[in-house]
């Protein structure tokens, strides 16, 4: 494995400060998607072993949060300058093992060190509040206080990024944090893991460990030593995870699926369009819960639309991540390749047209053709589930009321897109998107300084920007009493 430092690829743990096996006795297999071969194996965290992640969390709380503002900002800190400084080893390893290009792999990386860095800062503007009161003699302040032991989940088609935007402004606020990467992409945590080792963090106030889901999940959730759990990933693990964490009435945050729409509307920048369509759609083949899943085209605009996409889509060259001339990787599984296979396959039966790709590439690896769909209508899959694949569908339009009729028509409400030159347009239509975030003549909106999340079924909560950290935080109200004695 070409990295210029080999202690990133980490087999083991962490817990407590220290690198372990656990039992030993179970390990995961982790493949590289564009190849089969294996990347290496980890360890397979049993209940007991989570309990004593937890449990070591929970001996460093009172100490971490204890600690000044200033001093955990220079940890953090630290962690930013070490995730910059080794960003093109982590993105090595985020090739190898989840696929995508390296040079998005990078951008990856360094995107989520920016929430690294942000959060250094925001951690020193946790601000309470003075409040007047009607009866005299009493004052109001209200504190904010670290929330806790965090438990955090993350998915595979970003695992560094949702590392570090989950685990930053816990840890800023003050909590310790016990993290289970995706079973499919561990090392980049774990990465992670011996880089914050470095920056400085106490032993158990970061912690990573890795084994089979449900197991660790469900001692996350029955935990009462774990206040708060984040968690992105599909709705259905969402649901219950959030219905496991009652019974301990856990503080939640979940981001969940998407079903993003992308509307054009016929003032719209056509050649703006396909460029932002290019970047939200076919980013990490598609595999993005923020990606345009359902692209919904004025009918004046439809067929110039189509042919620009189309022209763009068959320019990009799909392989190894590790080739510069690729710009889509792998997907990350067969079963994810075979649900793009039988969207497909169901769009073209109902009467859809396959303008470009619709077909596997090559004999090795999970790798489908960028692809395009002309004709899409409501009654098909693809209209109503995520796809999380590189396949664009064009629906049609006629009146405004009609787009945002279809682009609201779903269950999800993480992210929207669409495209116009007319102000009134643009607020009326971005008030009436059921979205927690709109891109307006954008097809990428991610940012540490802005609130990531959604509503409806897509989760509740938001990551990055103040408003982020404000979930790792619990309020807490002091009435002073007895203030009215005479000078």
């Amino acid at each position: 494995m070409n990295l210029r430092c080999q202690e990133l690829l980490r087999s083991q743990c962490f817990v407590d400060g220290t690198w372990t096996d656990g039992s030993g006795a179970d390990r995961i297999a982790v493949y590289n998607p564009a190849t089969g071969a294996l990347v290496g194996t980890v360890p397979a965290f049993s209940q007991k072993e989570t309990q004593k992640a937890i449990d070591a969390a929970s001996r460093a709380w009172p100490a971490w949060k204890r600690l000044s503002v200033d001093e955990r900002s220079r940890i953090l800190r630290c962690w930013y300058e070490l995730i910059v400084e080794h960003h093109l080893d982590l993105a090595v390893l985020m090739t190898l093992e989840q696929g995508k290009p390296l040079a998005e792999a990078q951008g990856e990386v360094l995107h989520g060190a920016s929430y690294v860095e942000w959060f250094a800062e925001e951690a020193k503007r946790i601000y309470g509040d003075t409040m007047p009161m009607a009866q005299k003699g009493k004052r109001i302040v209200v504190l904010k206080e670290p929330v806790g032991v965090c438990a955090a989940i993350t998915p595979w088609n970003f695992p560094s990024q949702m590392v570090t935007r989950k685990a930053a402004p816990a840890l800023a606020a003050g909590c310790p944090v016990v993290l289970k990467p995706a079973a499919r992409t561990p090392f980049s945590a774990l990465a992670l893991a011996f880089l914050a080792q470095k920056a400085g963090f106490p032993p158990g106030v970061f912690n990573v460990i890795t084994g089979p889901a449900q197991e660790i999940g469900q001692e996350m959730t029955a935990n009462p030593l774990i206040r708060k759990l984040s968690f992105t990933g599909s709705t259905a693990v969402g649901k219950r995870l959030m219905r496991d964490c009652a019974g301990t009435v856990k503080k939640v945050s979940l981001e969940l699926g998407g079903h993003a729409p992308f509307v054009v509307f016929d003032d719209a920048d056509v050649d703006a369009a396909v460029r932002g369509a290019m970047s939200s759609k076919y980013r990490n083949s598609g595999q993005t819960c923020v990606c345009a899943n359902r692209f919904i085209v004025q009918e004046g605009i439809y067929a110039e639309f189509a042919e620009k996409l189309v022209a763009a889509v068959q320019k990009l060259q799909v392989g190894s991540g590790f080739d510069q001339c690729v710009q889509q990787g792998p997907l990350i599984d067969q079963a994810a390749l075979d649900k793009v296979e039988a969207q497909v396959a169901d769009a073209v039966t109902l009467g859809a047209e396959i303008a470009c790709g619709g077909m596997r590439v090559g004999k090795a690896g999970y790798f489908y053709a960028p692809t395009v769909l002309l004709g899409a209508t409501k009654d098909m899959r693809i209209a109503r589930e995520e796809t999380f694949g590189p396949v664009a569908p064009i629906f049609s339009f006629k009146e405004d009321r009609d787009a945002v009729s279809l682009a609201n028509s779903t269950p999800y409400g993480l992210a929207a897109y669409f495209y116009s030159q007319n102000i009134n347009r643009i607020w009326r239509v971005a008030e009436a998107l059921e979205y927690g975030m709109v891109g307006i003549n954008t097809g990428r909106m991610s940012s540490e300084a802005a609130p990531f999340g959604g509503i409806k079924e897509s989760g509740i909560g938001r990551e990055g920007s103040k408003y982020g950290l404000e979930e790792y935080l619990e309020l807490k109200y002091l009435c002073l009493g007895g203030l009215d004695a005479p000078l």
